[in-house]
């Protein structure tokens, strides 16, 4: 089963199952965003909204995730935000480079097959000096954590990935350094990560340009005046309005 079609099917059970038993930790988390006002945040794989009740209106957000069904529920949610919705893969996001000051990743790293992948991108998008605030659950190299490892076949494709090591996916990533790293929950499995880029990320890939990865952004709902593009994500937003809401395909493909 595809990550996009467990989702869907777990998008009504979600909040249920994960919610009251993180809320706490998740309000942590958040406390980690810059003070200030105007910063462009980037919320990716945003799934139902259930950081949004806890995120200041002062800043400019974009909220990405792969799953229609999750955004739909995550949209009430984020009526007193400044924000704009965009369904695409947190492995391949539809971005241009340096386009936002910071990315919240909030339950994402493990759930993507490619955790590497979604920590690039994420570096990709963000610019030199902005921080990725990464919550989430993780094995330290070494660890043996046999029940974790044993049952990771099959819930991976479920829900989740219950054997990522951070430590592995971050030595493939080049312009990233810890600036902290805390047990949050679950004995230390749950942990809060800020990252900073450091400088400007030069991603190999097939066609060796860094920017290739992105994916093609289109707007779906209404049908288009299609005119946005990738960049502008970053200057304009899109308030939701019931009945009139927009989100933004990016033909995400896992």
């Amino acid at each position: 089963m595809s990550l996009r079609a467990s989702y869907t099917l777990i998008a009504p059970l979600y909040d249920a199952l994960v919610g009251p038993a993180l809320d706490r930790v998740r309000r942590r988390s958040l406390a980690r965003l810059p003070g200030g006002t105007g910063e462009h945040i980037l919320l990716s794989g945003v799934g139902t909204g259930l950081d949004l009740p806890w995120l200041p209106a002062c800043h400019h957000y974009t909220a990405l995730d792969l799953t229609r069904a999750m955004l739909r529920k995550a949209l009430p949610r984020g009526r007193h935000l400044d924000i704009r919705w965009v369904q695409g893969d947190s492995q391949r996001l539809p971005f241009a480079d340096d386009a936002f000051d910071h990315a919240l990743l909030h339950l994402i790293l493990a759930i993507v097959p490619d955790t590497r992948a979604a920590l690039a991108e994420s570096a990709r998008v963000v610019r030199p000096g902005g921080r990725l605030l990464v919550l989430d659950k993780f094995l330290r190299r070494g660890e043996a954590a046999w029940l974790r490892r044993l049952a990771n076949p099959l819930i991976r494709r479920i829900a989740t990935r219950t054997d990522v090591v951070l430590e592995d996916a971050l030595a493939g990533v080049r312009g990233l350094r810890v600036l902290s790293d805390e047990p949050a929950l679950a004995g230390g499995w749950f942990r809060m990560v800020t990252l900073e880029k450091t400088r400007a990320q030069d991603l190999p890939d097939s066609s060796g340009s860094s920017s290739s990865r992105r994916g093609q952004v289109s707007q779906t709902i209404p049908p288009s005046n299609a005119t946005a593009t990738a960049a502008s994500i970053r200057y304009q937003s899109n308030p939701v309005i019931p009945g009139a809401f927009q989100i933004y395909d990016a033909n995400a493909r896992l």
